[in-house]
């Protein structure tokens, strides 16, 4: 048999091709089963960092139950996540639920507009003494009080696909609520008066 003949029938053979193709699709088929699998973990994640916010929020605006014995609850809920990785919770309270994550309102504003600076006058919701981006106060507030409670829990990737899909390799969970306390004594009301820098 000729050289050219012989290259013909190498060229119309066809067995072994199936795993030629299979390896040429098999790095992407990995990465997407390993993304899948990584995804699902964030979903099962959420849904438990889900269940123990509001089971702390509950807590948290019935009144009487101090905020360490809630933050204890929610990290034995997440005692499964929290062992690898890192659980915080914030418990932010309002007078109203107009003023959840609203900054101080400005009373007289001073150049330049619409932002605050020196200069200016400005509802001390908060009673801090100074002008802040968001008007709650740390902790449960009072009877009848708005409270956003927020859960984060960062926790390493189970599978490594954060440097083939651009991820870092932690990811944070976070998720909030706003309830209002129980009505468990009286209330009053906020004297905010206009302070001036």
């Amino acid at each position: 048999m000729t050289r050219a003949g012989r290259l013909r029938r190498i060229g119309r053979d066809e067995s072994g091709a199936t795993i030629v193709e299979f390896a040429m699709i098999l790095p992407a088929l990995c990465v997407l089963l390993l993304g899948i699998f990584e995804l699902g973990y964030r979903s099962y994640a959420a849904s438990i960092v889900q269940g123990a916010l509001h089971e702390a929020a509950r807590m948290a605006t019935v009144g009487g139950v101090p905020m360490n014995t809630i933050d204890q609850r929610v990290r034995t809920r997440l005692s499964n996540f929290a062992s690898h990785g890192t659980v915080e919770t914030e418990t932010t309270s309002y007078y109203n639920f107009s003023g959840v994550s609203q900054a101080e309102e400005i009373t007289s504003d001073t150049a330049p507009f619409g932002e605050y600076n020196t200069g200016d006058c400005y509802l001390d919701a908060n009673r801090s003494g100074s002008w802040e981006a968001d008007q709650g106060s740390d902790g449960q507030g009072g009877s009848e009080d708005i409270v956003r409670y927020q859960v984060s829990l960062t926790v390493p990737r189970i599978v490594p696909v954060g440097a083939f899909l651009g991820w870092s390799d932690e990811q944070t969970i976070t998720a909030s609520t706003v309830l209002r306390n129980q009505p468990y004594a009286g209330r009053n009301s906020p004297v905010t008066v206009p302070t001036c820098t």
